[in-house]
């Protein structure tokens, strides 16, 4: 792989073609100059010495320098070195609720948007682990595998969006499966795994308890965080609130009995967010307390440097032109090296 560490520096390239014109221009008035004085073929067997081909030369020996030097200066790299890191550290998937009804605005300016901002801080002061993110409504959607970018998780988590999921429900059941299976299997002999869920609740679609109940006894705790009110929020969308087959306004109220089932069973926590707090500082406080496993990393290693060699053939280019002298030597003048006609 081929990279400029410094791409910025590229830009002096432009100097090149200045050098190239400002080369062109001063050679078009020297010929001008000489033509007041009279045929420049005439002048031209009156000064033998003189070699128009040297200075040509001198010209593109300098520009060629610099060109180097410019290309240097951005240190090209070549190829890259991979090296496995280890740290102590956990596994942690967020499984996050999409659905609809996560659009409910008890929470300011929603619940969603709440959620996606403490997801951002969290990543924020996260330094060993690893994370994942799981979206669902009514069908799951790994939007991140297990990884230790949280740059990369940041962006990730950025762009939760209902729209992410095709089919709108609340299957947290299907969500937690997905969560189970994605974990690596680095950690699969310990009980350096966990799953934090965050939602309102409200399951329509299948037996979340049952995999609750599985992910026990695979060693994988679930924290589980409500998001929203018992008292309920309208959901809008597109400005509009949704309304059921009779008219009347939908409100999704936060249900809080199977998340804080789901918690118990696998030893983990509920925390219900409040408008001053989603909840992720609280149960990150208590995963930090769990047995961190030894976690492998590969990472890219420092490049190989390559700029050396430009300099040192720059440098070679600029002696070139400083020893190149303008006029002809005598003891050369017999090979005519430049091509030039010899006067009569």
């Amino acid at each position: 792989m081929f990279r400029f560490a410094h791409p910025q520096y590229l830009w002096l390239l432009l100097a090149v073609p200045a050098l190239i014109a400002l080369y062109w221009a001063a050679a078009r008035n020297r010929r001008k100059r000489l033509a007041r004085f009279g045929d420049p073929t005439l002048l031209r067997g009156l000064m033998p010495e003189v070699s128009t081909g040297r200075v040509r030369l001198k010209s593109i020996l300098f520009t060629a320098a610099v060109a180097l030097l410019v290309l240097a200066l951005a240190r090209p790299q070549w190829g890259s070195k991979l090296r496995e890191e280890t740290s102590e550290g956990i596994e942690m998937m967020l499984v996050v609720d999409v659905s609809n009804s996560m659009l409910a605005e008890d929470f300011a300016p929603n619940r969603l948007e709440r959620t996606k901002y403490a997801i951002d801080r969290l990543f924020d002061g996260l330094r060993q682990d690893r994370v994942g993110l799981v979206v669902f409504a009514g069908e799951p959607k790994v939007q991140l595998p297990i990884t230790s970018d949280y740059r990369m998780a940041k962006a990730f988590a950025r762009k939760i969006d209902p729209s992410l999921v095709a089919v709108q429900g609340t299957a947290v059941g299907k969500a937690l499966s997905q969560a189970l299976m994605s974990f690596s299997s680095e950690t699969e002999q310990n009980h350096s795994r966990v799953i934090v869920l965050i939602t309102d609740g409200e399951n329509h679609e299948d037996d979340a308890v049952a995999v609750a109940e599985r992910a026990k006894e695979l060693g994988i705790r679930i924290f589980t965080i409500g998001i929203g009110t018992p008292e309920g929020a309208p959901i809008r969308i597109g400005g509009e609130f949704i309304r059921d087959e009779k008219g009347d306004m939908v409100v999704s109220k936060l249900d809080e009995q199977m998340l804080q089932q789901i918690a118990d069973i696998t030893g983990g926590a509920y925390v219900r967010s409040s408008n001053q707090s989603v909840g992720l500082d609280e149960i990150v406080q208590s995963i930090n307390r769990m047995e961190a496993t030894e976690l492998s990393t590969v990472k890219f290693e420092e490049y190989n440097e390559q700029y050396q060699y430009l300099v040192g053939l720059a440098l070679f280019l600029l002696l070139a032109e400083f020893f190149l002298l303008d006029r002809r030597n005598p003891l050369l003048a017999r090979f005519n090296i430049f091509r030039e006609e010899r006067p009569e």
